[in-house]
């Protein structure tokens, strides 16, 4: 897995946080390529706010002092969650032909399961349409999809929905979240 250069912060607490001794500044923020969930120690005198980036690849780094390690969901605050939901709506939208690809390149895990099952909304007879159609013609975007798969729940959110569920819980198997 290649590094994160750069993290979307989703939270910064000046104090820490508030149940722990340390009274040390402390980012959590996201990681753009793998959407890893990271804790980032700011310089200090410095304050970050939701929804900036910063840079957290190698060498000098301007804002961050250096990478606590991963964050663990548990340890998510609310106003992380929610900017967690802003960021994952808008990377969804700027990426939309590498989800659109998903839908034409996704394979079965198992002989009982296939990827696109893992999709929220998404049954066994969307992905039978979903295979059938892409057979044909590979689809170029979402609106696509809806229009060549009648009753197909909006695929947009439907992947926004899987990629915040990958982040939040512990999935038997991750589509986008490394």
């Amino acid at each position: 897995m290649e590094k994160e250069e750069y993290a979307i912060i989703l939270d910064y607490l000046p104090n820490g946080y508030p149940l722990e001794r340390k009274m040390m500044p402390v980012a959590q923020a996201i990681g753009k390529k793998n959407l890893v969930l990271l804790e980032l120690i700011p310089r200090r005198g410095i304050s970050l706010q939701a929804g900036e980036e910063v840079y957290i690849g190698e060498g000098k780094r301007d804002q961050i002092y250096y990478i606590l390690g991963r964050l663990h969901r548990e340890k998510l605050t609310e106003t992380a969650k929610n900017q967690l939901q802003e960021f994952i709506e808008k990377m969804v939208k700027e990426k939309e032909q590498e989800f659109v690809n998903f839908f034409n390149k996704s394979e079965a895990i198992n002989k009982r399961l296939h990827q696109i099952e893992l999709i929220p909304g998404f049954g066994k007879k969307h992905m039978q349409e979903i295979l059938n159609q892409r057979k044909e013609k590979e689809f170029e975007s979402f609106e696509d999809m809806k229009k060549r798969i009648q009753n197909l729940p909006d695929p947009e959110k439907a992947i926004q929905k899987r990629i915040l569920t990958e982040l939040i819980n512990l999935e038997r198997h991750n589509l986008f979240v490394k």
